[in-house]
Order: C-alpha cells, then structure tokens, then sequence
C-alpha cells in the first residue's frame, strides 16, 4: 500500500472523528486550543489502535479466505463506507420550535473516550481488510492515528466558528474515499 493510499485511508477513516469533533467544538461554551488537542490525542489514539486490532483478527483468518480476500476487503470498506455516506445524508432532527440548541462543554475524559472509540469502530473493520493486502500495519496505525489527531483537533477549532455544517459533508466525502480505496483493491486483485 503506498504512502498516498495510506494518507487517503487516514484521512476516510478520521471524517467522522472529525464531524464528532466539530460537534464538539461547537457544543463547548469555549473550546480553547488545549481543549483542541486533547480532543484530538483522545480521537488519534483510538483509531490507531483498533485497526490492529481488527488486523489480528484478520491474519487469524487470511489462510481461509486468501482466495477471496479482495473481495473481504471491497465488502468491508464498501460497507463502512456506504455507512458513513448513509450517515452524512441522513437527515438532522431540528430542535422543537422555540427551544435553543443546548451549548454545554461535552469536553470531559468519559464523553471523549465514548465519541473516539464510536468513531474508530469502522477503523477495526478496515484494520480486518489491511490483514489481506500488502501493508505494514505497525505505518498504517501511525499514519491513521496522526491523520485522525489533525483532523479531529482541526475539528474542534472549526466548530468553534461554524458549526456542525461541514460535518456532515465530511462524512460524505469520506464514505466515498473508501468506496474508492475497497474498488481499487478489487480492481488490482481481480484484472491485475
């Protein structure tokens, strides 16, 4: 897997880290640049860590699905993927007329450890598709986790000013950028 597809990996697997993270820029009172990086160190370290956990399960069980293993891969990131693009299009329940959205610090250690290990869930199914291709997992975790840092502490200085907005666009772009990983790993293992 090259640097480029890595970074491109990084960047799709931390989209939703990173539309959490703009949420809770813009939930904060005052989210300052500490607040920032600690989002981000939070995020970052969950989704380095559990793609190698989903890779260990995947070289577990490469030997029985070496014969198919492009197609466990495309079915993977196709599914995490068209997740995260179902997820980015699903419509935004409106608060109740008259009601003004809630602006309360959600910043604390428990609701950061909560929203970064929902958002690296998808991270331990690609980590499953990286046990079947050619890659360094100890590199992919490092380049994902580091991506999913700047995105996530990026997140969190753009909530402050904008909002959720963005968010979701993110989550669209994302799902796509894996459907386009997972057919790359289709094309190359079928045609080539």
């Amino acid at each position: 897997m090259t640097a480029t597809t890595l970074l491109l990996l990084g960047f799709s697997l931390s989209v939703d880290a990173f539309a959490a993270a703009i949420g809770k820029g813009a939930a904060s009172e005052r989210a300052r640049l500490v607040d920032a990086l600690r989002v981000g160190a939070y995020f970052g370290f969950f989704e380095a860590i559990t793609p190698a956990l989903g890779w260990m399960v995947g070289v577990a069980v490469s030997a029985w699905i070496a014969s198919v293993d492009h197609w466990v891969a495309f079915g993977l990131l196709a599914l995490v993927g068209g997740n995260m693009i179902r997820q980015g299009l699903r419509p935004e329940t409106a608060p109740q007329s008259g009601e003004q959205p809630a602006r309360k610090s959600q910043l604390g250690p428990m609701q950061l450890v909560l929203t970064a290990l929902a958002t690296s869930i998808d991270a331990s199914a690609v980590g499953v598709s990286l046990a079947v291709v050619d890659v360094n997992i100890v590199q992919a975790c490092v380049v994902i986790g580091l991506v999913t840092a700047v995105m996530a502490f990026g997140g969190v200085l753009i909530g402050r000013k904008a909002g959720p907005l963005l968010g979701r666009k993110a989550e669209i772009l994302g799902g796509l950028a894996l459907l386009g990983i997972g057919t790359k790993i289709l094309v190359e293992h079928t045609l080539f």
